[in-house]
């Protein structure tokens, strides 16, 4: 037995007990008559204690010889802890070692492996094996694996069935690119990695599955940022003989189930905004409710016919404002830093124009030349601004200027601290468009997937005004992140087929790539839909965080490299001969 405990497990209740424990040596202090060892496991840390009158010479000497990360295993008696450590759980007592026995040695390692560790990111990641020793990362994975679990059995007592389906699927031309995978026995034929088992859980409802979900990896060929990775993993759902009202239902279920277990949060309002609504008053479409900063559109701003005299007023095709409470006393270098700001290549604006709403009611622009005071005090009504306040507006083009805005807001969100970890607001936005004009294609695409049904008596408009369409499409948004998204699906040929017209698939090019779902909607298909919510982002927002990397065992990094095994990498000749590819090396 190499352990009777673990290292997180004893207390004074403990003391005079013989025990045996196992782990790894976090650190030593050599008093010469006498040596201390911080032995830890996953469970915690026990303190060792080695002394020249109750420890054997032998023992003494090897322990002297101990190194970091060096995986031993001790016998011994459980004493009460003369300097007692309050900060510790086990921190009332030591184990007196009688016996020790050294597992393995270790190198030392290239970074410490504490929880506030020299180590930056890069090296860490090639040594994950040892960051993974780290509490922060251990508790990490022990956390996604409590929501994991909170999840199976959530679902599991709703009555759905986990049910797997393949990682070896068909490439299609919808969404992200593939990633392929060369089929040896079949030459010049590839599989693709799924990037989500869309296809097959509505198979599923075909086949009379009628709840099905799955917590299964899937796979994208994009670029990456800091809450994405080309290999993810999502809460698959789907059910039978549902609209959209019951999905919503029951994944609001879910979600406050998971916090009030993970997180201890009652939760009992889940708003609802429409995809136009969230766009207007807060430029994107997966809005942070937790604080205010709506925008608050400006135009008109002169007279019918009028114009303001200022150009970038007059050509806009928008102009928009937030009111930032409280922050009239910002400096010039302040607001100068909040104009480089946007001006980044990353927002892209030409600038940020400014009205101060001081405390004795007077109004301070940076375009006082251009407008009166009293054209100032009309914005300030309209944006609910009182003495104190200040107004930041942008103008341009719609999209455009409501995106950069959009990014200001959060940014002085960040600043405020009005993103605060432990509050939770959730939010479904709904009626999304159906369709969306691709101008590199010079075609439509569907916005989610072609599989999405239109809402009810839309699909009339899809000849006549197809941009105009909504879909029977429903994301959840937790803290100013999307973590879920789904639909009620099409569940006849028909209609199917119609979809497939629109986005541009000749009759055959949709059979040939999805005849068998096609085929399969003639064998009494149900109306079905579903969601799937990203793991990932999900386990990180619960976490309080919004790197998903801190939460995956190995990740990999913004290059889509995993620098630990050295992955992507080349691979033998013979294999390229066997796979029937010939790949040439750029040199």
């Amino acid at each position: 037995m190499y352990r009777t405990h673990n290292n997180g497990q004893l207390r004074a209740a403990d003391i005079n007990k013989e025990v045996t424990l196992a782990g790894w040596v976090q650190k030593t202090r050599d008093k010469g008559f006498m040596v201390w060892v911080d032995l830890r496991d996953r469970y915690g840390i026990t303190q060792l204690i080695f002394d020249e009158v109750r420890t054997s010479k032998e023992v003494i000497e090897k322990a002297t010889k101990l190194g970091r990360e060096f995986v031993i295993q001790v016998k011994g008696t459980v004493i009460e802890r003369e300097s007692k450590n309050p900060n510790m759980p086990t921190g009332d007592v030591e184990i007196l070692v009688s016996e020790l026995n050294i597992l393995n040695e270790s190198l030392t390692p290239p970074f410490t492996i504490e929880d506030e560790t020299d180590g930056g990111e890069d090296l860490r990641m090639k040594y994950r094996y040892l960051d993974i020793r780290r509490k922060p990362v251990r508790e990490n994975l022990i956390f996604r694996s409590k929501v994991a679990m909170a999840v199976r059995n959530y679902l599991s007592k709703e009555g759905f069935i986990e049910v797997e389906t393949p990682y070896l699927i068909k490439s299609t031309p919808e969404g992200a690119r593939d990633f392929v995978v060369p089929s040896r026995m079949n030459e010049g034929q590839f599989y693709a990695l799924p990037q989500s088992p869309q296809t097959f859980k509505q198979l599923l409802m075909v086949g009379g599955m009628d709840k099905y979900f799955q917590i299964v990896k899937c796979f994208r060929d994009e670029d990456l940022r800091a809450d994405r990775q080309p290999e993810f993993t999502q809460i698959d759902c789907e059910m039978a003989f549902v609209e959209q009202e019951d999905i919503l239902k029951a994944f609001e279920g879910l979600t406050k189930h998971l916090l009030k277990e993970i997180n201890g949060v009652e939760i009992s309002k889940f708003p609802r905004m429409t995809y136009d609504e969230a766009m207007a008053k807060y430029g994107n479409d997966k809005p942070d409710i937790r604080f205010g900063m709506e925008f608050c559109p400006l135009s008109p701003l002169t007279p019918e016919g009028g114009t303001t005299g200022f150009p970038v007023f007059d050509n806009a095709e928008l102009v928009v404002a937030i009111n930032v409470e409280g922050c009239a006393e910002y400096s010039r270098k302040q607001i100068d830093a909040l104009v480089e700001w946007v001006k980044r290549p990353q927002i892209g604006a030409t600038g940020l124009i400014w009205v101060k709403y001081n405390e004795d009611g007077s109004l301070k622009s940076s375009i006082d030349k251009f407008f009166e005071e009293k054209t100032l005090k009309e914005w300030a009504e309209k944006c609910k601004a009182k003495p104190g306040d200040l107004m930041l507006i942008m103008a341009g083009d719609t999209h455009k200027t409501r995106t950069q805005l959009s990014a200001l807001r959060m940014h002085l969100a960040e600043e405020l601290g009005l993103r605060k970890n432990d509050e939770f607001a959730p939010l479904w936005v709904v009626d999304f468009p159906l369709l969306e004009w691709d101008e590199e294609t010079n075609r439509y695409h569907a916005m989610h997937h072609p599989f999405t049904s239109p809402k009810p008596g839309q699909l009339e408009l899809l000849a006549t005004n197809p941009g105009e369409v909504k879909a029977n499409a429903y994301d959840l948004v937790l803290n100013g992140n999307e973590i879920g998204g789904g639909s009620i699906r099409i569940h006849d040929k028909k209609t199917q087929a119609l979809m497939f017209d629109y986005l541009g698939f000749t009759p055959e090019e949709a059979k040939a790539q999805f005849g068998f779902l096609m085929e399969a909607f003639q064998y009494g298909a149900p109306p079905h839909g579903g969601i799937a919510f990203g793991l990932d982002r999900l386990v990180a927002i619960l976490g309080g965080q919004e790197t998903i990397r801190d939460f995956i065992a190995f990740p990999k990094n913004n290059s889509g490299r995993d620098v630990m095994i050295d992955a992507p990498a080349p691979i033998d000749a013979k294999q390229l001969e066997e796979l029937h590819l010939k790949v040439e090396i750029k040199s």
